[in-house]
């Protein structure tokens, strides 16, 4: 399917509003981002005025998502917001190519699925792609009959992350300071290879209890670093909003001394910090950044076990 042009003509509708309108025709679940962000504009359940859609209880942005053209005429006619795609709700699953970030070396997320792909002895993905305003890389993907998957931020590998059902991403039209999210390649949505099913399955056997925090299996760290681990993950997740990235920045610095120690793994940590902060509200991109740079401080400043 050709995708329409987001130019936008005199008198013509706002761009993001087209961008809406053509995820919508595709089946695609959008709700509103703040103008110029990655972040929900929806309010969150704090301040929910339990009126109106949240009269019977606050209803969360995945299931505020939608396709009514009448509805995202609305809600886009009164700014304009960016787009959010849903992916659960839009029975997609997106793999997130990310780019290091500026000044680190390393492989970028496109080379390391490429590198993925030639180890499974696969050809790249020719599905639809959208390239990300820092540089990155969305691959769409159909999701799988009869199997819910949930988001991962680097099971996969280093700068790979997935996005399910709990997630979503900035889709193609949206504009940032950092740039606008464009479309690559509009060819068909493959389904979600066989290869890359098995792979994210085997890494998400672990099921998240309350709050995105993983099932710890008994080798994974010490009691004392699991412990510490679920307490802050709860402590995000108990944040007021404002607080949220803060607080999800002093909570990973604490838990990093255990992973200086060797008594947890760093991956599991990451893992369980992002879904904490994700399920608070943060964006999966803020939590990525804001959990390497804690533990990357901790480790640096973290002093000897026996005189901690």
């Amino acid at each position: 399917m050709t995708q329409p042009t987001l130019i936008r003509r005199a008198g013509g509708p706002p761009p993001t509003l087209v961008a809406a309108l053509q995820a919508a025709e595709r089946g695609w679940h959008v709700f509103p981002l703040r103008p110029g962000t990655k972040r929900p504009a929806l309010h969150g359940e704090s301040r929910c005025p339990r009126t109106a859609t949240c009269v019977d209880g606050h209803v969360k942005w995945e299931d505020r998502a939608t396709t009514d053209r009448e509805r995202i005429a609305g809600a886009w006619g009164q700014g304009p917001f960016n787009v959010g795609l849903a992916t659960g709700p839009s029975g997609l699953v997106v793999v997130d190519l990310d780019m290091p970030k500026e000044g680190a070396s390393g492989l970028s997320g496109a080379e390391v699925f490429a590198a993925l792909c030639e180890r499974a002895g696969q050809p790249l993905p020719a599905t639809f792609r959208a390239g990300t305003a820092s540089g990155g890389e969305h691959l769409y993907f159909t999701a799988p009959v009869g199997i819910r998957l949930g988001n991962s931020a680097g099971l996969l590998g280093q700068l790979v992350d997935t996005r399910a059902w709990g997630g979503y991403v900035v889709a193609p039209g949206s504009i940032t300071p950092g740039g606008v999210y464009t479309v690559l390649d509009d060819a068909p949505v493959l389904p979600l290879p066989s290869w890359l099913l098995e792979a994210l399955t085997a890494r998400q056997k672990s099921s998240r209890p309350r709050g995105g925090v993983p099932a710890f299996p008994a080798v994974s760290g010490s009691r004392a670093a699991r412990a510490a681990l679920e307490r802050e993950c709860g402590n995000v997740q108990a944040a007021p909003t404002k607080q949220a990235n803060n607080t999800l920045n002093r909570s990973a610095f604490l838990v990093g001394r255990f992973v200086a120690w060797g008594d947890i793994d760093r991956q599991v940590v990451e893992e369980a910090f992002q879904g904490a902060g994700e399920s608070r509200g943060l964006t999966a991109a803020e939590c990525r950044a804001t959990i390497r740079s804690a533990l990357d401080s901790s480790l640096r400043k973290a002093r000897p076990r026996e005189v901690a």
